[in-house]
């Protein structure tokens, strides 16, 4: 918890370097708007610390880092928040020595912080059953919402890429949608059956009750894409209505999505393909269900399981 000296100190102004980073991970990058947003957020605490220390960007070095992060850990900033920071900081590094505007990286050397690996809240294949039979289908909402959530299940989607998919993103032939992720990355992902009947519908009976005013697939009753608040609030109030109190969020089918898959047979690799990491690290938290699976096929199959001592 910052104190109060602390909280009244004066932030410091923007920084050049920082303006010129920022603007290059929106136009090379192409990183969205939250990600920026955090980035600037985190480097502009870093630039308030120099100032109070009445140092410079320019000047800094690996000991003003340990520092910093000293700092930090005072303020009681946890291992996943405090990696975050030091991402920041080493891109900016990075990109301030490799275009000439900084003659040191003192990041060189920096160790990120052990972050504690935690297991995502999934719901089970009963609990998805039981909330997408929530929607009422015999009006246009409630056809929407179901075809929502079918969505996000059928195909593992983070809910930026839901918001921002378009009616010609899904193949009705092929019943693939056109995904784009984060850093507009472009995907293909199967949908099975059901959910692709929902989404033809949709397209075909329901979507033009809404009169559309933009090229979004899901829409509100103005005939406006969905804000990630409205849909956090519809797929709460469906869960809410299955009976299920655990804090559940759109995330949560993404991470069912990938979980099913694992405990169906699949391979972290292909799960990682689907959900558009672009690092297996990524898709590694979900290597407890895989251990699971081979714990019980062993268990099975191997001859000595067995025999009983």
């Amino acid at each position: 918890m910052l104190k109060n000296s602390q909280k009244n100190e004066a932030a410091a102004p923007p920084h050049p370097i920082v303006d010129s980073f920022l603007q290059h991970l929106l136009i090379s990058r192409g990183l969205s708007e939250n990600t920026l947003s955090s980035y600037g957020t985190d480097l502009q605490s870093f630039l308030d610390f120099l100032h109070h220390k009445k140092s410079r960007l320019e000047d800094v070095t690996d000991q003003s880092l340990l520092l910093y992060i000293m700092h930090l850990r005072r303020r009681g900033l946890s291992s996943k928040s405090l990696a975050r920071q030091l991402a920041a900081l080493r891109g900016l590094f990075r990109y301030g020595t490799e275009q000439n505007l900084l003659s040191e990286n003192p990041c060189r050397f920096l160790e990120n912080p052990k972050i504690p690996k935690s297991l995502p809240e999934y719901l089970s294949q009963q609990e998805i059953a039981e909330v997408l039979a929530q929607p009422d289908l015999k009006e246009k909402l409630g056809f929407r919402d179901r075809t929502m959530l079918e969505l996000l299940y059928a195909a593992g989607l983070r809910v930026s890429e839901l918001i921002t998919l378009k009616p010609l993103d899904f193949d009705p032939l092929t019943g693939l949608v056109r995904v784009f992720g984060k850093g507009a990355k472009e995907r293909t992902v199967p949908v099975h059956a059901t959910a692709a009947r929902f989404l033809g519908a949709y397209l075909r009976d329901w979507r033009p009750a809404f009169k559309p005013v933009e090229n979004i697939l899901f829409l509100n009753r103005s005939g406006k894409g969905l804000t990630r608040q409205a849909v956090w609030k519809i797929v709460r109030r469906h869960v809410a209505d299955a009976g299920i109190h655990r804090q559940i969020s759109p995330h949560t089918f993404r991470h069912s999505f990938a979980t099913h898959l694992l405990e169906g047979g699949a391979d972290l690799r292909t799960v990682q393909l689907l959900l558009g990491h672009a690092d297996i690290a990524a898709t590694e938290i979900y290597t407890h269900v895989e251990t699971e699976r081979l714990r019980r096929i062993h268990k099975q199959f191997h001859p000595r399981s067995k025999i009983k001592i």
